[in-house]
C-alpha cells in the first residue's frame, strides 16, 4: 500500500514545480505527473499544477453543455423560463441556474396573452393525458379476451358480493337484489344469471331516480336496455329533492340507478354466499403456500 508523503518530504518545492510544469505541458495527466514525480499527496500535486490549465484531451464533454448554451441562446432572445422549459424539455431549477446572470427580458405580453399561452400549455397536457389514458385503457380491454365460464362466474360472483344485497345474522334477508347504475355492470350481471340458467321471468326490476330528472327518459333506457316487458317493471322509485344540497348527477347521462331482484331467490343466494367464501378460503391457502 503506498503512503502519500508528508509536506515536509518536498524540500526543493519550486524544482518539483517546475518538473511538475513540464510534464502537464507535455500533455500528461494529473495520474500520470503523480506516478511520474511519486506524488501521493493530492493537495500538494494540485499545487504544483496550479495556474496551468489541463490539456483538451482529458476534458470531458458535459452532456447538457449545448443544451446550456441553446438556453442562453433562448433566454438572450427574450425568451421565458415557460417557455424554454417547454422548447426544450429542460427543468426550471437547470434554466434557472444556466441563466440567473443575464439580464431579466422585457415583458412582452399582456397579461391576456399570457394568460392565452398558459391555457394553451395546460390545454395540450389535458390533450396529452387524455390520449394516454384512452391509449392504456384500449389496451387493457384488448387484452380480457374471451371469457371461460368460470372466469364469468367468478366475476359474476365478486361484483355481487361487492354491490349487491347480503343477508345478516341480525336481519335474514335471503334475496338476490343487486343494484347499480352502471350499465356496463349490468348487463354483466344479466349474463351472469343467463350462465346460471336463472330464467329471465324471474326477474323483476325498479328505476330509482331523482325526481327532478327526465324520469320517462331513465325508464325507456333501462327497459331497452335490459330487452325486458314493461311488466316486469314495478313503479319508479323517486327521490325527493333537498333543497340544500347541489346535486352534481344532473347532466344529460344521469339516468339513476336500476335495481334488479330475483324472485324465488333463496337458493341462488345461498349459492353465491357460498361461493364468495370458497374464493377467499382459496385466496387464503394460495397466500400461505406462498409464505412458506
Amino acid at each position: 500500500m503506498r503512503m502519500a508523503h508528508s509536506p515536509g518530504k518536498y524540500a526543493d518545492f519550486e524544482t518539483l514545480r517546475e518538473q511538475a510544469i513540464t510534464l502537464r505541458r507535455a500533455g500528461l495527466s494529473l495520474r500520470r505527473i503523480r506516478d511520474e514525480l511519486k506524488i501521493y499527496n493530492n493537495d500538494i500535486l494540485n499545487q504544483l499544477v496550479n495556474g496551468e490549465p489541463p490539456p483538451e484531451w482529458t476534458k470531458r464533454p458535459r452532456a447538457k453543455d449545448d443544451l446550456r448554451a441553446r438556453t442562453r441562446e433562448l433566454r438572450l432572445q427574450g425568451w421565458t423560463y415557460d417557455r424554454i422549459e417547454a422548447e426544450l424539455g429542460c427543468s426550471r431549477s437547470s434554466v434557472s441556474l444556466w441563466v440567473r446572470d443575464l439580464p431579466r427580458p422585457e415583458r412582452r405580453r399582456t397579461p391576456q396573452e399570457a394568460a392565452a399561452i398558459a391555457r394553451k400549455g395546460w390545454e395540450e397536457k389535458l390533450r396529452i393525458r387524455d390520449e394516454e389514458r384512452r391509449r392504456t385503457k384500449e389496451e387493457a380491454k384488448r387484452s380480457i379476451g374471451e371469457l371461460s365460464t368460470r372466469e364469468l362466474f367468478l366475476v359474476g360472483v365478486g361484483l355481487y358480493w361487492a354491490e349487491g344485497g347480503k343477508d345478516k345474522p341480525y336481519d335474514r334477508r335471503e334475496n338476490v337484489v343487486f343494484v347499480n347504475s352502471d350499465p356496463g355492470m349490468i348487463r354483466v350481471f344479466l349474463a351472469w344469471l343467463d350462465l346460471l340458467q336463472v330464467e329471465r321471468e324471474r326477474l323483476r326490476f325498479t328505476v330509482m331516480i331523482h325526481e327532478h330528472a327526465d324520469v320517462g327518459g331513465a325508464e325507456r333506457y333501462w327497459a331497452d336496455l335490459v330487452g325486458a316487458d314493461p311488466s316486469m317493471f314495478n313503479k319508479t322509485a323517486l327521490k325527493k329533492h333537498n333543497p340544500k344540497t347541489v346535486r352534481k348527477n344532473a347532466g344529460d347521462g344521469y339516468r339513476g340507478c336500476l335495481v334488479i331482484k330475483v324472485l324465488k331467490g333463496a337458493d341462488l343466494y345461498r349459492r353465491i354466499e357460498g361461493s364468495w367464501y370458497g374464493i377467499v378460503e382459496a385466496v387464503h391457502e394460495a397466500d400461505q403456500l406462498n409464505r412458506t
